[in-house]
């Protein structure tokens, strides 16, 4: 009887553990069903998201219509319209590019879709809006990137949306049967004009999720944040926007015939040539015969070497002059800013080795201006030091992020913030790497809050750079002011007595780094507008990528 109780007893105990397991499974389903968001009604039709934690995400979210056939080369059109609820649970194809690895999800040219992460509970919560454009050198990136993924800033009670444009020959290509079809006469600023639809997107549609449309902030990093400095003086522009973020970006240099870093922008004339050009090396005879060549056809054709072509232009109407001269003129979208660069860009993108290479480059370069930026910026005699790698850094980052501040808080209302980024791994003293700082885009992680992609333990030190830089982050999106309880006071930038905010072993401020440097590039620059040196021709540059 005992050994039966004992049966007995076991076959009970099994049945109420199998019990208990069917009742947590019912019980988790039942939660998971009561989490599963309800879809929200867009512009093209019904949507659903996916609950992660505290958030509700969206991904693959159409911002315009496929750019392919006809549509290639245009400006982006209206999402087709769909019946029944789309599910938007997985992020869209890159933009066809031809530099790096594909990004997650494959490359296409059907790639127009953004992303939302949203800690809203009800549309009625009117949640400020943090909109992120990738970088990329306008010829790569994808908002799939792990790194870009925005769900830690929106549990800082943001609605982040990340938005994709075409990129390289897709997103930047000038023809003059282009330019002849265009209603406006212009073409090349197809990536550009990709970001401006997305931002009309969210003015129509992120209220759905939340979001409040007169609070939106676009941010972004190198190629994006230099596309951020477009859209502040771009007029297509005016009013998407009330907050903008400039990590290492800024396009205020003159126009060049033969780009280099810092002086990037071609006119639609020159920029028209060139893609004439592009065209017959691909062995299209007209424009009808560029729509009919195939993505790969188009992509080899990129990869025997046109690749530098594909940058902005001046159009004239998109972006309607030397933005340095329309900040001046007062003509751009004024918002408060907060701009910044790496302490070591130049460590990206310095390619000598020899100190005498690097002084042939500069002379060649700068011309007149040679001697005083050797000063400013000199050499080793056997190596290439930070003082030498920062002319890289200040002509394509430093000087234009400066200038940024300073116009901003000379001609605008809307008040600017300077950071310097310089976090990194401690250097060992006598080594190779003891000069080294941050590089291109060591920021990131931080901002994102994703220390493990950092490629090396994080330390407390990485952990209170990350922190404070989200919450300023956020805090501008919100109020258009950094500042706010927890980190420390962040003045505004006066160029009477300018500050920046540094990021390195913790937040504090200084004072602008090189500025003495900086003053003797700004010469350079000023030259270069001037009718005489309107009319040099900068030879290619031989020391930078």
């Amino acid at each position: 009887m005992i050994e039966q109780v004992e049966v007995i007893s076991n076959i009970q105990y099994c049945a109420l553990q199998t019990l208990k397991i069917v009742t947590a499974a019912l019980c988790s389903a039942a939660l998971l069903c009561a989490a599963a968001p309800a879809p929200v009604k867009v512009e093209g039709g019904l949507m659903q998201g996916i609950a992660e934690h505290d958030l509700t995400v969206y991904k693959g979210v159409p911002l315009a219509a496929a750019p392919v056939g006809d549509l290639r080369w245009r400006a982006p059109q209206p999402a087709a319209k769909w019946q029944g609820v789309r599910t938007a649970d997985k992020f869209g194809p890159a933009c066809m590019q031809a530099i790096g690895n594909p990004p997650p999800g494959g490359l296409s040219e059907d790639c127009l879709y953004l992303n939302v992460w949203s800690p809203a509970k009800s549309p009625k919560d009117r949640i400020p809006v943090l909109v992120w454009i990738y970088g990329g050198g306008f010829n790569g990136g994808a908002t799939s990137i792990p790194t870009y993924s925005g769900e830690k800033l929106a549990k800082r009670g943001v609605v982040l949306v990340s938005i994709a444009y075409r990129v390289g020959v897709f997103g930047f290509f000038s023809h003059p049967e282009l330019t002849a079809e265009s209603p406006k006469r212009v073409s090349g600023n197809y990536g550009l004009l990709d970001m401006i639809a997305g931002l009309q997107w969210i003015q129509h549609n992120i209220a759905a999720f939340g979001g409040d449309p007169k609070r939106v902030t676009i941010f972004g990093e190198s190629a994006g944040g230099i596309a951020v400095s477009m859209l502040c003086a771009s007029p297509l522009a005016k009013g998407l926007f009330h907050g903008a973020i400039s990590e290492s970006g800024g396009s205020f240099g003159p126009f060049s015939k033969n780009p280099s870093p810092g002086e990037n922008m071609r006119v639609l004339a020159d920029a028209e040539a060139s893609g004439d050009e592009f065209a017959k090396s691909a062995g299209a005879a007209s424009l009808k015969d560029l729509r009919a060549l195939t993505t790969e056809k188009l992509m080899d054709a990129v990869r025997k070497g046109q690749r530098g072509m594909a940058w902005p232009i001046v159009d004239g109407w998109v972006i309607p002059d030397d933005q340095h001269r329309l900040y001046e003129a007062g003509r751009f979208n004024d918002t408060p800013i907060l701009v910044g660069y790496n302490s070591d860009e130049g460590l990206s993108f310095t390619r000598v080795k020899a100190s005498e290479e690097y002084i042939a480059g500069v002379k060649q370069r700068y011309g007149p201006f040679a001697e005083r930026l050797l000063q400013a910026y000199p050499v080793a005699n056997d190596s290439i030091p930070k003082t030498a790698r920062d002319l890289a850094r200040d002509s394509a980052f430093g000087w234009h992020t400066w200038v940024w501040a300073r116009l901003q808080s000379q001609r605008g209302k809307g008040k600017a913030y300077l950071y310097y980024f310089d976090q990194h791994a401690p250097r060992a003293a006598g080594s190779p790497q003891a000069d080294q700082g941050s590089p291109h885009g060591a920021e990131i992680p931080y901002v994102f809050e994703h220390l493990n992609d950092i490629r090396r333990p994080a330390t407390p030190d990485d952990q209170r750079i990350s922190d404070a830089m989200a919450a300023y982050w956020t805090n501008f999106a919100k109020r258009l002011d950094p500042n706010g309880s927890g980190v420390p006071a962040w003045p505004a930038f006066n160029d009477k007595d300018p500050a920046a905010m540094y990021f390195a072993g913790d937040a504090h401020t200084g004072p602008v780094p090189s500025e003495a440097s900086l003053r003797v590039l700004d010469s350079y620059f000023a030259w270069r507008r001037s009718p005489e040196g309107a009319n040099v021709k900068p030879p290619k540059d031989q020391w930078a990528k």
